[in-house]
């Protein structure tokens, strides 16, 4: 009997405010070591933990296509019209349950580890995913000593990545979309 191999994809959610090089580094990492058959982008209207955008979620969608076009394992989406909501867990239910994807690798930054416990419904996103966390230069060792470290170590891959120096903050500085 043939073996059936699984596939893994990756989510990669934020509010891309706007997308750069920086999410394409760790795309193509994750895709690369962890032999991801895609990752999605998926873009939100806005983040719960951020008072308002800087661009618009129509801007944001279209610059974040633009920039991963010429990489075909990457595709952007925006689900809120679907899911209605824009919390992870719901995204991730949404891939679970109406794409039947169950091999989930939730992809995020090491500074996202230091409030992660504040998510909504954040225990089981890490009970139903594998959480992958990539360094971001200033919260390495921050993240190592968080909730969600301390409680669920062995639920989480940490990536050895080159920093990323790039942030959307930087980039909102500068002029328009220039990354």
């Amino acid at each position: 009997m043939a073996s059936i191999e699984k596939k893994f994809i990756g989510l990669l959610g934020g509010s891309f405010d706007p997308a750069h090089k920086g999410h394409l580094g760790i795309s193509n990492i994750a895709i690369k070591k962890l032999k991801l058959k895609k990752v999605y982008w998926v873009v939100t209207k806005k983040n719960p933990f951020k008072k308002k955008t800087f661009y618009s979620l129509e801007e944001r969608v279209k610059y974040a296509k633009k920039i991963s076009r010429a990489h075909k394992k990457i595709q952007t989406i925006y689900l809120e019209n679907f899911v209605k909501s824009s919390r992870t867990i719901d995204i991730i239910n949404y891939f679970i349950k109406k794409k039947n994807i169950k091999n989930i690798y939730f992809l995020i930054g090491s500074d996202n580890l230091i409030k992660f416990h504040k998510w909504k419904s954040w225990k089981k996103i890490v009970k139903l995913v594998k959480l992958i966390v990539f360094s971001r230069r200033g919260y390495d060792r921050k993240g190592m000593k968080s909730i969600v470290v301390k409680n669920f170590k062995n639920k989480i891959i940490f990536i050895k990545n080159k920093y990323i120096t790039i942030s959307s903050t930087q980039l909102k500085d500068q002029p328009r979309f220039n990354n």
